[in-house]
């Protein structure tokens, strides 16, 4: 019986972020902060999807700048290339072998059933063969480098639990255990980060704040912020205020119960509250711009760091993807 490729005292963590556009406050929140603090935790490894963001974009020019603007925006906010393995999708070939030998013992219930594509299709992306099998490419993407614990959004939970049934879909197949089965943990802001409209923040609804944006691109979508009608003397809900929502991301409890307080007491305008949450946005990533920019100019020093991890990746991904070869009777 053929068994799992390796074992390990420690955790592997994995992830992945697509480059379908500038990274925003979702992003942010939502992964690269609990990514960076995971890199102490255990031995992770970080890819840029850009086979996944096929799906969306179809300019080569903008691929290639949104993937290195994104390891960029990583590594300057403290990604340390000595403790996580970061490494463009693309240059792992393994992970699309695997993802073709995941799809001989895939049901096409299991695909149907992803409510990922079915929200995809409901804002208009097309169907292509690619945004439907796209639970497999993913599922590759977490197996082949034998992963423990995969940080997801809410929104994401269903994707490792079809990378977990795809696993047992082989291993069960083929009478072994290649496969490890891999957890999910909930990302800190489980709850979604708002965008200017109120909606989840996501680049494809338009609603998004970029983590390094200056100047007007900054200011015009803080101070667009959609809000009620309620007077500046008149009291208002911290609760059910976005901007609220997006100040309380950067400040202490201290600083959220006193906006709160004075939200509550009246003759506070939402426009104060956009220009202090302004403030908090710059004061946070403003140290880290600087390190970003000096990055994105020096292309040898951002290349050197993707080859290097991708070749670490690939070690991994081939130890796991001949175990995988050798159960079906790939010779």
């Amino acid at each position: 019986m053929s068994q799992q490729p390796s074992s390990r005292q420690s955790k592997r963590i994995l992830s992945g972020v697509q480059p379908s556009g500038y990274l925003h406050l979702g992003n942010y929140f939502g992964a690269i902060q609990q990514h960076i603090e995971l890199q102490n935790e255990g031995e992770a490894f970080y890819f840029i999807a850009n086979y996944h963001a096929l799906t969306t974009i179809q300019e080569p020019a903008m691929l290639r700048a949104n993937t290195r603007d994104v390891a960029a925006t990583y590594l300057a906010l403290g990604l340390d290339p000595q403790k996580a393995v970061l490494f463009r999708q693309s240059d792992v070939p393994e992970v699309t072998e695997l993802t073709w030998i995941l799809s001989t013992v895939t049901g096409m219930g299991l695909l149907e059933r992803a409510v990922s594509y079915k929200d995809k299709l409901g804002r208009g992306l097309k169907a292509s063969v690619g945004l439907f099998t796209y639970p497999i490419l993913m599922a590759a993407d977490i197996l082949i480098y034998n992963s423990d614990i995969v940080p997801v959004g809410q929104d994401q939970v269903q994707h490792i639990e079809m990378t977990q049934d795809m696993a047992q879909y082989f291993n069960n197949t083929y009478q072994c255990e290649v496969f490890r089965r891999p957890g999910y943990r909930l990302n800190k802001a489980t709850c979604k980060v708002p965008g200017t409209d109120g909606q989840k923040m996501s680049k494809s609804y338009g609603n998004s704040i970029g983590i390094f944006a200056t100047g007007s691109e900054l200011k015009k979508p803080v101070m667009g912020i959609v809000t009620d009608s309620t007077p500046l003397e008149e009291p208002k809900d911290p609760e059910s205020c976005t901007v609220f929502a997006l100040y309380s991301l950067f400040a202490s409890s201290e600083e959220k119960e006193e906006m709160a307080g004075r939200y509550r007491a009246g003759g506070f305008g939402y426009g104060s509250a956009k220009k202090e949450l302004l403030t908090k946005i710059k004061d946070y990533f403003g140290p880290y711009l600087d390190r970003r920019n000096e990055l994105l100019k020096d292309g040898d020093t951002l290349e050197d760091i993707l080859v290097a991890g991708a070749r670490a990746a690939r070690v991994e991904a081939r130890k796991v993807l001949d175990a995988a070869r050798d159960a079906c009777g790939l010779v």
